[in-house]
């Protein structure tokens, strides 16, 4: 692509929901002081040539700022497991346009994206494979992806935006699939509630522009994590990653604070659950 040139990006569907999650990354990096910094994300929308505000409304800020901090979440968790395997390898499940390896990357670890066949070929076209990362055109839930992963040296496995895709038997097989395999691996991945789920399924969820997000067939409550661990005997040990302090409502308790305001708990961001394999 020749510099300043804008790209079109064409999506539907969830593969479009990775255009909603780029944009409110960027917009919160936009900020002046901002809890994520994202300049990758940033020079994306830039590039794209995508109706962002007339298909999602203008970025609401306190959701922006939610989404943001969820995603320092996964930072938090990738920095720590490249800080004792620095060498090893993270797999990125449907990451779509995530810039997460901009952000972390420790300069030596291995970094495998897994993708849909059309997010795979957006991924490729703006965000082209490196010397230590790759894309492979594949879906989640087509275990073969696992043969292609090198966890010789230590394996992080990632699904950010991707679970509440699926339906329930799917996702408990994928997280059984993983502790299966990658014995002493982890897998990190986010959950929405269950009313979430629910509203999402009657339809119930739109932005100022009338776009609303795909069905998310499976929601997770704090209270069935011990659930979690009952996909496979390997799993060791399923826990909440606690959200990092952000501004106003976000800097104490967002959950506590937000759950008390009438319609407000819709803006706290995902719940984000890391599961270790024996």
């Amino acid at each position: 692509m020749a510099d300043g040139q804008r790209h079109t990006v064409k999506l539907s569907g969830v593969p479009e929901t990775l255009l909603w999650n780029l944009y409110q990354r960027a917009y919160e990096a936009r900020r002046s002081r901002p809890v994520l910094e994202d300049p990758k994300a940033v020079e994306l929308v830039d590039r794209i040539d995508y109706p962002f505000e007339e298909t999602f409304g203008r970025p609401h800020a306190l959701l922006a700022q939610g989404h943001a901090l969820r995603v320092r979440t996964f930072d938090t968790v990738v920095r720590a497991f490249l800080a004792e395997h620095p060498e090893g390898t993270v797999v990125t499940l449907a990451e779509g346009l995530e810039t997460q390896f901009w952000r972390v990357d420790n300069g030596r670890a291995r970094w495998l994206c897994v993708e849909l066949p059309e997010t795979a070929e957006v991924r490729r076209s703006l965000l082209p494979d490196g010397e230590r990362r790759r894309i492979l055109a594949r879906s989640a839930l087509d275990p073969s992806w696992r043969d292609e992963v090198d966890a010789s040296r230590g394996v992080l496995i990632t699904a950010q935006g991707l679970l509440m895709y699926l339906q329930p038997p799917q996702v408990r097989e994928l997280i059984a699939g993983c502790a299966e395999r990658f014995g002493g691996g982890a897998l990190v991945f986010d959950a929405v509630p269950r009313y979430f789920s629910s509203l999402t399924m009657r339809g119930k969820i739109r932005t100022s522009q009338g776009y609303s997000p795909p069905p998310m067939p499976w929601g997770l409550d704090a209270r069935d994590l011990p659930r979690v661990r009952t996909a496979h005997p390997a799993i060791t040990d399923v826990r909440q990653v606690p959200l990092p302090r952000g501004r106003g409502l976000f800097h104490g308790a967002p959950a506590a604070v937000l759950h008390r305001l009438p319609g407000a708990r819709i803006l706290l961001p995902p719940m984000t659950v890391l599961a270790r394999f024996s």
